[in-house]
């Protein structure tokens, strides 16, 4: 990784000693061809730790609307009693790769827990990549929009080989090797499969409650609508949720606008943010083994249909 650079006092361009670019620089003199995860890391861990979590958690989020993810996701049981545990060794797992890189011990331990989870059900390939492009495409469009940046083009590739790595460990076929590609193959499926369904409706509905927990009980009705404001139209009605008036959309998307601009004011992050740090993960209050994380370990409880 590149030094940190000396201080110099230029109003607007550096806080503490360290450039407000420094993560850009450091990002952009590295190669997305083979050092995509070092990169990646600080995209999701520096620069932009929660921006990242939110588009990753939406991404998801959008795969609900998905009827055959959607339902299974609801036939397991998992999201009516189990959300909190549910959520959080999602995030766990899916942080440790880019967190240790592909080669360690616990990001094999992850990757295999992962593999467990969903050779326990019968999901066809063109799901597993369509979950996969949401991984690159909502992220870059989140930062695109609310960012206090977007991605630069090194950045955005190596999301693109993270994003190819993680699935090659995964034994998806067929993996775009492009962000076009990836965009492609999101936009496309979800015009061609987002539809309701009452099982995704409840896994949707049962997320958001959690989402609830996370703030002031006083400001849940403001976050839930907040929540739908960020929603577009063909996620809310594969949902079936009501349309916030476009007074409050604007406003809502205005805000984290408004955020990403002030952002850009403030200091680099000189510590990495890891998802076990957040306040709202809380099913390990004192630690956790990435072998025990999971939540479908003991074989497959529920068929498969369509």
């Amino acid at each position: 990784m590149a030094p940190l650079a000396d201080g110099i006092k230029i109003r607007g361009k550096r806080f503490g000693g360290v450039s407000r670019e420094h993560w850009r620089r450091v990002n952009e003199a590295m190669d997305p061809e083979t050092q995509y995860v070092e990169i990646y890391r600080n995209v999701a861990m520096h620069e932009f730790p929660w921006d990242m979590n939110q588009a990753l958690s939406f991404a998801l989020f959008r795969t609900y609307a998905v009827p055959g993810i959607g339902r299974l996701l609801d036939a397991t049981g998992e999201f009516e009693g189990n959300t909190q545990k549910r959520y959080d060794d999602t995030a766990l797992l899916l942080e440790v790769p880019f967190g240790r890189g592909f080669e360690d011990p616990e990001a094999r331990a992850a990757i295999r827990r992962i593999n467990q989870m969903h050779r326990s059900y019968d999901i066809p390939d063109h799901e597993m990549r369509y979950v996969l492009s949401t991984f690159v495409v909502v992220p870059k469009r989140w930062l695109d929009d609310y960012g206090k940046r977007p991605l630069s083009d090194v950045e955005l590739r190596a999301s693109v080989n993270y994003y190819r790595e993680l699935g090659r460990h995964m034994a998806i076929p067929d993996i775009p090797d492009s962000y076009d590609g990836f965009a492609r193959l999101m936009d496309t499926y979800e015009a061609e499969h987002f539809a309701f369904d009452p099982g995704g409706r409840r896994v949707a509905d049962a997320t958001l409650a959690l989402l609830l927990t996370f703030h002031p009980s006083f400001a849940s009705r403001a976050v839930e609508v907040f929540s739908r404001s960020l929603m577009d139209q063909p996620l809310r009605e594969a949902f079936g949720y009501d349309a916030p008036s476009r007074r409050v959309e604007v406003l809502s998307r205005g805000l984290l606008r408004a955020r990403g601009i002030a952002l850009r004011a403030f200091p680099v992050r000189r510590d990495p943010k890891r998802i076990e740090d957040l306040p709202w993960i809380r099913s390990y209050p004192d630690g956790f083994r990435v072998e025990d994380l999971g939540t479908f370990p003991g074989g497959c409880p529920v068929p498969r249909h369509g």
